[in-house]
């Protein structure tokens, strides 16, 4: 199995900056696997956030996570930036795949990349809704 070449940030459509945290290291020096899933989630849901398009206190939907995945391609550690690019890959009636690079410092290169995929749904009753209103036409704008 040939392993995929990591992607560039002008692979990505819109980028949001995490600083690392002295806790998201472990014994091994470099940033803990799990903390990558957590940017993951902070990066769409920030990004999201500051575009208007979720709004996690009064809104009527939320997104669950049914399917993540991750590749390792150079190591991270505190107290690196991290800049997490964003893009959706698949935009359904009801889910979104996201797939976020996450750049270490300056570099070009992605550090590691990964997807989730949300599938959007009433808060109260957390039965499937489909995706509309802004925060349908905020996904277009990064889709590929």
């Amino acid at each position: 199995m040939t392993r995929p070449e990591p992607g560039r940030r002008g692979d990505y459509r819109a980028f949001h900056e995490i600083a690392t945290r002295w806790l998201d290291n472990d014994v091994y020096g470099h940033m803990n696997n799990v903390v990558h899933y957590a940017l993951f989630d902070t990066a769409v849901n920030g990004w999201l956030i500051g575009q208007g398009a979720l709004d996690i206190h009064k809104g009527t939907q939320i997104g669950l996570v049914v399917e993540t995945g991750c590749r390792y391609f150079a190591e991270m550690a505190y107290p690196d930036l991290v800049t997490a690019g964003i893009r959706v890959a698949r935009l359904g009636n009801t889910s979104v795949r996201y797939e976020v690079g996450l750049f270490r410092n300056d570099s070009d290169i992605a550090a590691a990349e990964g997807f989730f995929i949300h599938v959007y749904v009433d808060k109260e009753t957390r039965k499937p809704a489909p995706v509309s209103g802004k925060l349908k036409a905020a996904l277009e704008t990064i889709a590929v």
